[in-house]
């Protein structure tokens, strides 16, 4: 096939029409051989351009991934640390209740540690086990009645010898139907800690006292490290177990009658 020749052109007439020079002459299969060369390298190109694409998604990905995990594993550790005492009481009606309707209430609206160990208790959806050596506030009693109320299953084991003491709790829990166990030894239930829906944590210093809201120095700490707070449930589960009335004389902790005669 000769486009442009070196030779004479013809019109449609059978004229010369003109003369050109410089010969260029491209064969059909060597046309077609070139449209096939671009397709081909188009198609490369594209093969190639979209691996790259799909690598910088997924390494994009990857760190996003990475550091997902990384700010879950820190959201793992310590949440909070609350310290007592308050300068005011928290009114408890206002942060978890239906609001405070009083005019002049004399509990402050101001966030603290209070009202953020309210928040804690008030959000359980499952289960709260509470073991503190004393409940004597009634605030944080009402919460464990409420949260009973609501389908939450309570546990408290508290110390016995601080059952019967002024402003204690525990026969109210009781007789709102919250199974309570203490330790009948001649040592103490000292622990105090509260694992909430077996996923968090709170354990510090803090008893649950109007003195070491407002008057005590005092720590809370709230954990949702799941390995700690496993541990903290294991060692739940063996008090509840080990202070259950029924095999008190069963239990390998230390009794009153246990102690040496001097």
């Amino acid at each position: 096939m000769n486009i442009f020749g070196s030779g004479r052109f013809l019109s449609h007439r059978g004229k010369v029409e003109t003369e050109m020079v410089g010969p260029v002459s491209i064969s059909g299969e060597s046309l077609f051989s070139n449209r096939w060369v671009k397709a081909i390298g188009i198609v490369l190109a594209c093969g190639v351009a979209s691996e790259l694409v799909y690598f910088a998604y997924k390494r994009i990905k990857r760190m996003c991934c990475d550091n997902a995990v990384r700010n879950n594993d820190q959201k793992q550790f310590v949440e909070e640390v609350l310290f007592f005492p308050d300068a005011q009481i928290a009114c408890k009606e206002f942060f978890v209740g239906d609001g405070c309707r009083r005019l002049n209430c004399r509990f402050t609206h101001e966030h603290n540690s209070l009202s953020r160990l309210y928040t804690f208790l008030a959000d359980a959806k499952q289960s709260l086990d509470v073991c503190v050596f004393v409940i004597c506030c009634a605030d944080l009693g009402d919460l464990l009645v409420t949260a009973h109320k609501n389908n939450v299953r309570v546990r408290v084991i508290c110390d016995d010898e601080q059952i019967d003491i002024t402003g204690s709790q525990i026969w109210r829990l009781r007789k709102e139907g919250i199974p309570v166990r203490t330790d009948n030894s001649s040592y103490l239930m000292h622990h105090k800690f509260v694992v909430i829906d077996g996923t968090h944590l709170l354990t510090g210093s803090f008893n649950w006292t109007r003195q070491a809201i407002s008057g005590n120095q005092e720590n809370l700490v709230a954990l949702r490290n799941m390995r700690i707070v496993s541990q903290f449930s294991s060692e739940f589960e063996k008090l509840w177990k080990e202070f259950d009335p029924k095999r008190y004389n069963e239990s390998s902790l230390h009794r009153y009658e246990d102690l040496p005669v001097s």
